[in-house]
Order: structure tokens, then C-alpha cells, then sequence
């Protein structure tokens, strides 16, 4: 199928883009890389009057230090992300979780603020975002705001954008001193969709206990969920890998898991448990 007739304007300033969306908020989409939005206007499962291609705007396409904060913008492409060495440095999740997006070819032009306002709940950059507790800034005409991953991920393909905004950045907390992270997936082929996903970072104070704790998981229902709270693990307590195995036997019991056609909740819960062993026993051999 082809598209249904829409308008284009590729704004020359984010200022540009910003006001075209103030003007036709729920009549426009943006367009980035396209890798998810071509599809879904081939398929005319979205009409929308005007398209914004904001790829003329490359102040959206760097990667800044502030403070304990890395800033990376909102266009920087997968590949770029899962290569920068800044990013490799002082974020490797991202990066790790970059690298295993999709297929080749989806990474040179997937960008970063548009797997986060599509919002897939099996897709790897809003776990991470979640995961990592990062802050997503948008923009509008009117201002600027940051909105935590917690409240961004509304429902499926649903955020907490409002429909003149534009994500324009993404704030994720750089690592820490002995602080170690893991990102695992499991799909059926490489590039698809996970079925299961986690992200895991821990921080281990001094004496091996544990400082610090941030685990999440996705592909299990309509958004990516934090699950840290379900591991029964505590911080103070010494951290070794039977603690790390209770605490994803934990986790695979109790969270919720949406049953589908395709795959049993049952088998997504064997799945998130052995998912989220491996993830907390390479992230602890990382915080060492």
C-alpha cells in the first residue's frame, strides 16, 4: 500500500519545527528516521495532514557531559549511539542496547527520540530509559520540560508527549564508581523483537553490599516496568551470585505478564527469570 496524501516541511531550525507543531498538533507527525512511522503510513494505520522531517536539525544530534548527566540528543541514529565512544564510556548500556536494534540497515537511520515516542513496549531504548531512571526533554513553543522515564511510557505506542512537543533530549546518568549494568534480550531471530528483556545496573559499596539497585524489564505487557522492587534484594546486604539468583527467581514469580497468542505468560516468566539471573550476575562481576 502506499500513504494517504499529507503535506511536508523540513523546518531549517528546531524554533521552525516547533511552531509548525504548535499550529497542527494532532493533524502532524514527526519524522526522523522513519524506521517505524514509513510502515505505519504504508499501512495507513496512521494519516496524518503534515509531515515535520526534523533531520535538518543536527543540534539534535550530540552527545554533551552535564555534570552526572550525559545529554544525548534526541536524533543521534542506533549506530551512532552503540559507537560513540563517549556514550561507551560513560553510559555502556545504551550503547550495548543500541547494537541490538533491529538489522543493519534500521540502525544507520532508527534514532533515539523516535524509538522513545513510538514507544514500543518490546523495544530496547525505553528499558534502558527506564531502567536507568533517565529524563526525557521535550519542547514546544511554549517552553521545556524534563519528564521521567517512570511517567514518560504511557500505555502501548502511548507517552506522556502532548501533541506540540517534541523530544529534543534524553538525560541518562552516567556510571558510577564500582557500578556494574547488563542488558539482555531473547528473541526468536536476530533482529526481531525481544521476547523478554532486561536491563540491570547495581552499584556495591566498599565492603561488596549492595549500594544500589536498578532493574527492568520489557517485552512482558504494554510498557517496559521497573521490577528491582520485586528481587526482595536490599541495599546494605553482601551481594554474591545465590543472592542474585533468589532475586531473579523473584522476579520471574512475581511480575506481571501479559498473556498473547503467540507466547504463553508461563514460558515469558521461565524466560524473565533466567534473563534477569544472567543480567545481575554479569552486572555484580562488573561493580567488582
Amino acid at each position: 500500500m502506499k500513504p494517504a496524501r499529507f503535506a511536508y516541511d523540513a523546518p531549517p531550525t528546531l524554533a521552525a519545527a516547533l511552531a509548525l507543531l504548535a499550529e497542527h498538533r494532532d493533524d502532524a507527525k514527526v519524522v526522523a528516521g522513519g524506521q517505524s512511522l514509513a510502515p505505519m503510513l504504508n499501512m495507513r494505520l496512521v494519516q496524518p495532514a503534515r509531515l515535520i522531517d526534523i533531520n535538518g536539525l543536527p543540534e539534535l544530534a550530540s552527545v554533551t557531559r552535564d555534570g552526572d548527566r550525559l545529554v544525548v540528543g534526541a536524533l543521534m541514529r542506533h549506530a551512532d549511539l552503540a559507537r560513540d565512544p563517549i556514550v561507551a564510556a560513560q553510559c555502556p548500556m545504551l550503547a550495548c542496547a543500541a547494537g541490538t536494534i533491529g538489522h543493519y540497515a534500521i540502525r544507520q537511520r532508527g534514532t533515539l527520540g523516535g524509538s522513545l515516542a513510538h514507544a514500543d513496549p518490546a523495544a530496547q531504548l525505553p528499558l534502558v530509559a527506564l531502567a536507568l531512571d533517565a529524563e526525557i526533554e521535550v519542547a514546544s513553543a511554549a517552553g521545556r520540560r524534563r519528564i521521567p522515564a517512570r511517567d514518560f511510557f504511557v500505555s502501548i505506542l502511548a507517552t506522556a508527549l502532548a501533541p506540540d512537543e517534541l523530544i529534543v533530549a534524553v538525560r541518562f546518568p552516567v556510571r558510577g564508581p564500582r557500578e556494574g549494568w547488563s542488558f539482555r534480550l531473547f528473541s526468536r531471530r536476530a533482529g526481531d523483537f525481544a521476547l523478554a528483556a532486561v536491563a540491570a545496573s547495581l552499584a556495591l559499596s566498599a565492603d561488596g553490599a549492595l549500594a544500589a539497585l536498578r532493574l527492568a524489564a520489557g517485552g512482558l505487557g504494554p510498557v517496559p516496568l521497573r521490577v528491582d522492587q520485586l528481587s526482595g534484594l536490599a541495599t546494605g546486604v553482601p551481594m554474591s551470585r545465590e543472592r542474585a539468583a533468589a532475586a531473579a527467581r523473584a522476579v520471574g514469580a512475581a511480575a506481571e505478564i501479559e498473556e498473547n497468542e503467540r507466547v504463553p505468560a508461563d514460558y515469558r516468566r521461565e524466560l524473565l527469570a533466567a534473563l534477569a539471573q544472567d543480567a545481575l550476575d554479569e552486572a555484580l562481576e562488573r561493580a567488582r
